[in-house]
């Protein structure tokens, strides 16, 4: 087996081989990473990015995500029926206003909203029930008109490290394939 080890004088020699713009672009690098670290910014967070097209204008797939009685539909066409059936499940509740609460799959899902510019723009201070009290990500859904349908660009960020996988899959079980479903029942 051999040694992935290497040696300063054979780091060296190999530095020295390399033009010199690439070696002062990895000591910038390294210097911004030093110094961001330093100041307390990572580079190294998951975010989810996520686009899809809806049979639907931006005001039904808008209302999709922001009427009670609309998400409970939804929330019923996925899997996740099952948590509002669950024994101290709480009901579906969505504020339609700015700062106002929600409250999605009976309760596993909880936040507020931050931003709501109707039927282009909804952020939201979002959290999983399994996290830490008070720890919330933001959920962003940008909304497009095409044609007769909308482009849906999805941004979720500062979620706890290691979820991405899970929630970036959860996405599209718990929301994006019951809400085409839901849309195109008229």
């Amino acid at each position: 087996m051999q040694s992935t080890l290497i040696s300063r004088r054979s780091l060296a020699l190999t530095l020295s081989a390399l033009p010199v713009g690439l070696l002062i672009e990895a000591e910038t690098r390294a210097a911004d990473a030093k110094s961001s670290t330093a100041n307390g910014l990572s580079h190294d967070s998951e975010a989810i990015h996520q686009e899809l097209t809806f049979d639907a204008s931006p005001q039904r797939v808008y209302q999709a995500l922001t009427r009670t009685q609309d998400f409970d539909r939804i929330t019923r066409l996925s899997d996740g029926a099952a948590l509002l059936a669950a024994a101290g499940a709480k009901p579906t509740s969505i504020s339609p206003e700015v700062g106002g609460p929600f409250t999605l799959f009976g309760g596993y899902i909880t936040g507020r909203h931050l931003e709501m510019l109707p039927n282009e723009r909804l952020v939201q201070a979002w959290r999983a029930g399994s996290w830490n009290p008070g720890g919330f990500s933001i959920a962003a859904f940008y909304l497009t008109a095409e044609g007769g349908k909308t482009k849906l660009n999805f941004e979720h960020r500062g979620f706890p490290d290691g979820q991405g996988v899970s929630l970036s899959g959860g996405w599209h079980v718990h929301y994006w394939q019951p809400l085409a479903k839901y849309l195109a029942q008229g």
